[in-house]
Parts: C-alpha cells; sequence; structure tokens
C-alpha cells in the first residue's frame, strides 16, 4: 500500500522547515494542506514559503487559485489526489504539509456519504442555496438538524454539507447516525512538533510581528485594490480579517496586532485539539533531531 508523509500541527510550529528536510532525504515531494496557500497574491499573510524555504524541494497545492474563488474542500481533494498520485507515479514521496485538518483528512481518508439515494432536485435546491446566501448559511442548516455533522464538516465542504442535508430531507435521518465512516486511502505516518504553550505563542508573536514589518497592510490594501470583496473567502484567513476591520473602522495597528495574536492563539489551540484525534500521529519534541527521528518512524512503520 502506498505510504504518505504527513507533517501537520499548530501554525508557527516550524511544519515548512521539517517538511522539506524530510522530502530531500526521502527524495519527497510537498503537498501543501493550507487553506490559504492556494490563493495566489497571498503571501506575506499566509507565511507562505519563499523559494529558498522550499530548498529546491517542488511544493503542489500552492497558488493555484484567484483571490476572488470560492474554493472548497472538495476542489482541494481533487486535486491534491491528483498530485498525491502523480508523485506516486514518479516514484517518489508525497509529503503533506499543512494545518488546515479537513483538507489533510480528505486526502487520508474516503468519507462515506450515507446510504440514502440521491435527490438532484434536492441538491440543486441546496447547492443554490449555497451560491444565493453563502456557505455558511448552508452550514448553519445542518448545524440546525445535525449538529453531529456539521462539526465534522467544514462550511466550505459544500458537497458534503449538501449530502448530509439531502440524507436528512429525504430520510428523516442525521448522516451522523448512519455508520459510514472514514476509509483510509493510503498508509501514512503523521507528525506535529509538540511546541510548550509558552514557546508557540512566543513564536507565533515573533511571526506575526514579521507580517506586520513585511507590508501585510499593504498586500491587504493592495487585493482590495485589484477587487477583491472583503467578504471573500480569502479575506475571512485570519491576518486577512483583521486587517480588514482596521482600515474599515480606522483602528489603532497595536489594537489590531494584539487580535490577529489572540485570534492566531484560539486557532492555534483548535488546530491541536483537532490533530489530537488524527490516527497515526507522533508528537516530536523540538530539536535539531526531528527530521532523523521521523525518517526512522517512517521507514520502520
Amino acid at each position: 500500500m502506498k505510504k504518505l508523509l504527513v507533517i501537520c500541527g499548530a501554525t508557527a510550529s516550524g511544519k515548512t522547515a521539517l517538511a522539506v528536510e524530510c522530502a530531500k532525504r526521502l527524495g519527497g515531494e510537498v503537498v501543501s494542506c493550507d487553506a490559504l496557500l492556494i490563493y495566489r497574491g497571498l503571501s506575506i499573510g499566509t507565511a507562505k514559503p519563499t523559494r529558498e524555504e522550499m530548498g529546491g524541494i517542488p511544493h503542489h497545492l500552492i497558488d493555484v487559485a484567484d483571490p476572488p474563488e470560492n474554493f472548497t474542500v472538495h476542489d482541494y481533494e481533487r486535486l491534491a489526489l491528483a498530485a498525491v498520485e502523480d508523485i506516486f507515479a514518479r516514484g517518489k514521496v508525497p509529503v503533506l504539509c499543512g494545518g488546515t485538518g479537513f483538507y489533510l483528512n480528505a486526502v487520508l481518508f474516503a468519507s462515506g456519504f450515507g446510504h440514502a439515494a440521491a435527490d438532484e432536485g434536492v441538491r440543486t435546491k441546496y447547492n443554490e442555496i449555497a451560491v444565493r446566501e453563502g456557505n455558511a448559511a448552508l452550514h448553519a442548516m445542518l448545524k440546525a438538524v445535525d449538529p453531529a455533522s456539521a462539526q465534522k464538516l467544514h462550511p466550505n465542504d459544500v458537497k458534503r454539507v449538501v449530502r448530509a442535508l439531502e440524507i436528512y430531507e429525504l430520510t428523516g435521518k442525521r448522516k451522523s447516525d448512519q455508520c459510514d465512516g472514514q476509509t483510509p486511502r493510503y498508509k501514512y505516518e503523521a507528525f506535529a512538533v509538540d511546541h510548550p504553550r509558552a514557546e508557540l505563542y512566543a513564536r507565533i508573536e515573533q511571526r506575526t510581528d514579521a507580517m506586520l514589518e513585511a507590508g501585510l497592510v499593504r498586500e491587504v490594501e493592495e487585493l482590495l485594490a485589484a477587487g477583491v470583496p472583503e467578504d471573500a473567502q480569502c479575506m475571512q484567513g485570519i491576518g486577512y480579517k483583521e486587517v480588514v476591520e482596521c482600515l474599515k473602522n480606522c483602528k489603532e495597528h497595536s489594537t489590531m496586532r494584539d487580535i490577529i495574536l489572540k485570534n492566531t492563539r484560539n486557532y492555534a489551540k483548535r488546530q491541536i485539539t483537532f490533530f489530537k484525534k488524527l490516527p497515526n500521529l507522533h508528537w516530536l519534541a523540538p530539536s535539531g533531531e526531528m527530521a532523523e527521528e521521523v525518517l526512522r518512524i517512517y521507514e520502520r512503520g
């Protein structure tokens, strides 16, 4: 069975550098699992890896969508699986790297869609709601009737949200009550760096200050000037939405910085909680020997 290497975990934990080092030693290529790195023009606020940081390793699923696009988990799944299979076909190891858990799961697992028959009329109705009112509104509809499924599905995973609503409408039963779980697509070993909380928060603060110094506000201003709507999906990312709010309400940059830090710390906590549930996850103590430990476990498993 084909075997992946996964480097995941909290924002600012050093995933990119570790993934690149492991890819160099394994003869691998990196597949990004980050919901904002897919967008062209979003570089500073996403900490998009530079050419130097990529270290000569090919990176996939970066800069594949324009900022105004509504990019779904299903879109990511389609492109990422194609990239993974292409990497395998060339005799190399796909190294999945990122902190967007829903994207990672879309590659690692094939999710069941329930046993109810399909109804194109029902699907069309819900898809039109998503287009007309937005993905969040559709997700709220699912949360009202099937909170367990809503908790597992990202609002941008429109295909699965629609299917869960379809199952409920056609059968009166929640998708979450059906035993159709997740089937692994590949063997894999997953790793995350286990920074002490104070250390992780310090890294987040350092990265936030570096983004602001590098011109995050200017980057957001240029995106808005280019016609990207302030309510576009990409502008809801941490860093971007706070800058937009600051520009609209003339807030002090110091206040904006504090809000970005608070929201990023909260996001990091949610990421850690999410990844703790991932099977086959190994937590790494921060050190200069992490790549050696990763390769030792990966090659042994």
